[in-house]
């Protein structure tokens, strides 16, 4: 793939470089003079892949876009812009956002003029993107995770100057804050504490698709959960790649455990936060979470691998009996707690005796979800170089077993909630029945149940009637 002047392509051996260097913090957002109010009588189509970091990228987009004067537009038919924004921690979530990208090309044969553009962790990947270059030319406009705020100028230079845009930087990152938000729920927010990841796990592709792991301050962070507060929200998320690590960057001590407590008190009715990773899980925030009754009783603890061979040749620095003595720890000191977990089946080599491992230890926990993939190899990474000697049949029918062995645990689970009365957020009515409302439990749960006049946003006792195993049955009572 031949560099053109001015463009800036990703390059994994940078993305990986890590350095004892100040992070830098800008606190402005300015837009350039002759892009201001581009986009008036213009409308825009924002499609997003992947986590919850993604989505809330997805709302600063939104947020710029809406400065320069854009509409935000329901479908992609009729957008003067497109924004896909992609996730890459498996393959076929890459090949999903190739397939819309196909789709999209009728739209730009239709209008020359539309900008459809890519951006987010498939844009940080060297082969993705030769492959978005080289066979879909609709793309006009290329930049990844680290430079969102440079939209303005970016779309400039293809709307008004003709080009075709590629910036896409290989770097540890910077911490922006002040950048425009368009919120997409009126009672749930997501609030990032934290950018980046230094983990390193061997299948993981995050640390070089997002950068060095880099703190907020809390004193930033408090002040935008005061203000979701005082603008009427029910419930936030705390996002970050590995939330428990919160501060460790930083020289003043701060940890996620004291910013826990100081967004509790604040008062939001419902907080969660994700993702974590058991490493860094402290026993002063399972007490925190046991402390205050609006952070919810949830917590999402991947696992991986029940093998210690596996989780050393993932690098994920836990064994199974540190997991499990932490998940004890959870579960005999926060109240009506509920875990979730990610698991990967068919790491390279992973052998009937270690997938059995695994098992053992879902057996024991009793999931009340779990998140279930076969591996998938990142281009780039440790595990993608690992000779594999386990065939795609024999992954696919331990996927199934463990699929299996989960789901009736969490049925169970599921099961002892018959009869109670749980307090549910409503997210809104049913398209097939305006009496039918859905919404989630203080853990978690997935609740469908009959109520009349009902509004999203609102809490409202619900006995629980039925249950299966992704979801209960109720009546507002």
């Amino acid at each position: 793939m031949k560099q053109k002047p001015g463009w800036v392509l990703p390059d994994l051996k940078e993305a990986q470089k890590r350095t004892t260097n100040t992070i830098d913090r800008i606190d402005t957002f300015t837009i350039p003079e002759v892009a201001r109010m581009m986009g008036r009588g213009k409308t825009y189509f924002i499609s997003t892949y992947g986590c919850q970091a993604n989505e809330r990228d997805s709302e600063t987009l939104a947020g710029i876009l809406d400065e320069l004067g854009f509409t935000p537009n329901e479908t992609a038919e009729g957008s003067d812009v497109i924004i896909i924004n992609t996730c890459a921690i498996r393959q076929n979530a890459e090949e999903k956002v190739l397939g819309e990208i196909g789709n999209f090309k009728r739209l730009y044969r239709e209008n020359k003029d539309l900008i459809i553009g890519v951006c987010g962790c498939m844009a940080q990947e060297e082969g993705l993107v030769e492959t978005l270059l080289t066979k879909y030319p609709q793309v006009r406009l290329l930049f990844g995770t680290h430079n969102i705020q440079e939209l303005p100028s970016m779309l400039y230079s293809c709307m008004f100057e003709g080009k075709k845009v590629v910036k896409i930087y290989s770097k540890e990152g910077e911490v922006y804050e002040n950048l425009p938000v368009h919120r997409f729920g009126t009672f749930k927010a997501w609030v990032n504490i934290m950018y980046g990841c230094d983990k390193f796990c061997t299948y993981c592709i995050v640390p070089y698709t997002r950068g060095k792991q880099r703190s907020r301050k809390m004193s930033e962070i408090l002040k935008e959960v005061q203000e979701l507060k005082d603008e009427g929200y029910k419930e936030i998320t705390l996002l970050g790649q590995n939330v428990n690590a919160y501060g460790k960057d930083m020289d003043n001590e701060q940890d996620f455990a004291t910013l826990l407590e100081e967004v509790a008190k604040i008062g939001i009715p419902r907080v969660r936060f994700t993702t974590s990773h058991p490493w860094d899980f402290s026993e002063q925030m399972i007490d925190v979470i046991a402390k205050y009754d609006n952070i919810m009783p949830f917590i999402h603890l991947p696992l991986q691998s029940g093998d210690d061979d596996v989780l050393k040749l993932m690098g994920r620095r836990y064994t199974k009996e540190s997991y499990l003595a932490l998940y004890d720890k959870i579960i005999n000191t926060i109240p009506n707690v509920a875990v979730s977990t990610d698991i990967i089946v068919g790491f390279p080599n992973e052998t009937d005796e270690q997938f059995e491992h695994t098992l053992d230890v879902v057996r024991y926990c009793k999931y009340d979800n779990a998140f279930t993939f076969i591996f998938s190899a990142r281009p780039g990474t440790p595990a993608s170089r690992m000779h594999d000697s386990i065939d795609m049949e024999t992954k696919r029918k331990r996927l199934a077993r463990l699929n299996k062995t989960w789901n009736d645990l969490a049925l169970e689970k599921n099961k002892a909630y018959i009869g109670r009365t749980v307090t549910v957020l409503v997210d809104g009515p049913s398209k097939k029945d305006e009496n039918v409302y859905s919404g989630y439990t203080d853990t978690q749960k997935l609740v469908n149940f009959k109520g009349e006049n009902l509004q999203a946003g609102d809490f409202v006792e619900v006995k629980i009637l039925d249950a299966k195993t992704f979801s209960l049955d109720g009546v507002a009572v």
